[in-house]
């Protein structure tokens, strides 16, 4: 089934920019601010939400002021395709783990994990990831800095 592309208007885009930047940003301020009922932006926002464009909102901690300073990427080699969804399985249990994709080229899997440190990296690597049945090896890349984070522009 072909998902059909959704065009939104110059309102939309004020509104969705405004939530973007801040989802804490008052309803009534931005109606203010454009010139419309608080009322017809909660509307707009109903309507973008039942078109898969949005949804919810939510906070976003900061890992490090948790202790978390090791984010590395993993690209995770199976033994075999069939091996896939019991991976995957295994990857969900472990809570280090916050995003995995299924990719084309060398790996299989291609994830990222968040690690207090070094120590704690290799410790889910060796005592946990590569013991996954299926798993044949891993390629590990840690992140010294990001410098962008972002979402698509409208």
């Amino acid at each position: 089934m072909k998902q059909k592309e959704l065009h939104i208007d110059g309102i939309d885009k004020i509104i969705l920019k405004s939530l973007m930047k801040d989802a804490r940003t008052p309803i009534l301020g931005i109606a203010r601010k454009i010139g419309i009922s608080g009322a017809a932006i909660h509307q707009r926002l109903r309507k973008l939400e039942a078109s898969g464009l949005i949804s919810g909102s939510k906070f976003v901690i900061e890992p490090k002021v948790l202790g978390y300073k090791t984010l590395a990427f993993v690209g995770i080699f199976l033994e075999a395709a069939s091996k896939y969804s019991a991976a995957i399985k295994r990857l969900k249990e472990i809570p280090e783990v916050i995003e995995s994709h299924y990719t084309t080229g060398n790996y299989a899997i291609f994830i990222k994990i968040l690690c207090k440190d070094n120590e704690h990296l290799m410790k889910v690597l060796n005592q946990e990831i590569q013991l996954i049945k299926g798993v044949a090896r891993t390629e590990t890349f840690i992140s010294l800095d990001q410098q962008i984070d972002r979402q698509i522009q409208l």
